[in-house]
């Protein structure tokens, strides 16, 4: 383990650059290695989840490389055309990786076996094996608690798989694509009807590439199609800065006194986008300079300067634009006046770690008023005055990268500072924060 404390120190000024953004990353590599002849992808975050993904297109055949000037060149083999892989698939601390992958393999002939880190084993996978298997996949899952799915497990795909349409039980963007990317390779039309609007990277992208996708308002729902045996053009990619990375230092300098800082090329997909609108729903000061659209993607330098800020209610219907930020937004409400309250959270629950129970339990380490709820916090913030702290025992931060970073920036904010048990896990989505936070609050 690799602890450190993180300590207040002046304020946060100047320009920054945050990492490409990991959903966009993700897909970028998977549809490259795909699509025939070579994709192009800049500005590619090369975190461990990231590459664990790459690690596996790899060994199901396509060419995947990287030059001294940070571009990726991915050559696919083409939908129907992924390869027997010779080894277990180890996808690390990588959600995305697993329920994407496993869609991806579902439609093909070949047979992979998932395994991944202790958080990783510990996530339910019964969500996305529910409709694969019902277009004709079969699975072998690791029995988890209460009746859970988890790695490792092996996937057998179908070949040909049968095209369904699949109404998503729960809000979940991975689901969705897990059932898209089975369709690719599935004769016929797939379909996936959406409740609540959830990122939709998987649809832009696979538009951009060549997939025959549509997308329909119905009855306030939304209605994906995909036709499969579909073919994909290589593209050429600039994938723009992770609004979930970007948003640990968005609330650093709004809780920090005297910041006045800009994140330059955050990516601003209106379903990512919530935390920016609950900022300043709260107060904060969060200017959007130079608009643009960049790959068919919504981008915008931000720039953020210190805010009073004030509890609200936060909407149950803004959680799956945020789900990601909601433990930094936690952070801060508790340097908010008044109550900030939040429901319908239950997806946070079944993260790299519970991080309902997680966040209430460092929060309350470091001298914030926190209720923990079925489906949500209840924080009573300090009305701008810094938190006490911790003194004694390290923030567990339970392998999960979100809640170490959340923590470090509630310790740019407070008298004893913050030390959380392991930074390590940091690297799976953002690693140079350290560094660029340390450059900062000099």
């Amino acid at each position: 383990m690799r602890p450190r404390r993180f300590v207040a120190g002046g304020p946060l000024r100047g320009t920054i650059k945050v990492p490409g953004d990991k959903s966009i990353s993700h897909r970028a590599v998977m549809f490259g290695a795909l699509a025939v002849g070579e994709t192009r992808v800049t500005g590619l975050l090369e975190g461990e989840d990231v590459m664990a993904t790459a690690d596996a297109m790899r060994a199901m055949g396509a060419t995947i490389r990287r030059d001294d000037n940070g571009t990726w060149y991915i050559n696919g083999v083409g939908v129907g055309g992924l390869l027997q892989p010779d080894r277990a698939l180890e996808m690390g601390n990588s959600g995305t990786s697993t329920r994407l992958l496993m869609g991806l393999i579902a439609s093909h002939g070949i047979t992979a076996t998932f395994t991944g880190d202790a958080s990783l084993s510990k996530r339910p996978m019964g969500r996305v094996i529910d409709p694969l298997a019902q277009m004709g996949t079969a699975f072998t899952a690791t029995p988890g608690p209460n009746g859970s799915q988890t790695l490792p497990l092996m996937i057998r795909g179908a070949a040909p798989a049968v095209p369904i349409t699949y109404r998503l039980p729960v809000a979940s963007a991975q689901v969705k694509s897990a059932i898209l990317l089975a369709g690719l390779n599935t004769p016929g039309v797939t379909t996936v009807i959406e409740p609540i609007p959830t990122r939709d990277h998987s649809e832009r992208m696979l538009t951009g590439f060549g997939a025959d996708l549509t997308v329909e308002e119905q009855d306030g729902e939304r209605v994906i199609r995909i036709r499969g045996e579909a073919e994909l053009k290589p593209q050429t990619i600039e994938v723009p800065g992770d609004p979930s990375s970007a948003a640990f230092f968005i609330v650093a300098a709004l809780i920090v006194p005297g910041s006045d800082l800009v994140i330059e090329n955050v990516g601003l997909n209106p379903t990512r986008a919530g935390l920016v609108e609950v900022l300043r729903a709260m107060g904060g000061r969060i200017e959007e300079i130079n608009p643009r659209i960049v790959g068919g993607e919504p981008v915008a330098d931000l720039r953020v300067c210190h805010s009073p800020l004030h509890g609200i209610t936060v909407d149950p219907a803004v959680a799956p634009s945020m789900i990601d930020e909601f433990p930094v937004l936690f952070v801060a409400a508790a340097l908010a006046e008044g109550r900030t309250v939040t429901a319908g959270l239950d997806e946070l629950r079944v993260k790299e770690s519970d991080r309902l129970a997680v966040m209430a339990t460092a929060l309350s380490s470091i001298g914030v008023a926190v209720e923990e709820r079925e489906d949500g916090l209840v924080i009573h913030g300090s009305g701008g005055a810094r938190l006490p702290g911790g003194t004694g025992t390290a923030v567990a931060t339970h392998l999960d990268h979100r809640i170490a970073m959340s923590m470090a920036v509630a310790g740019l904010a407070s008298d004893a500072g913050v030390e959380v048990d392991d930074t390590r896990p940091i690297a799976t989505s953002f690693p140079n924060f350290e560094a660029l936070l340390d450059g900062l609050a000099q």
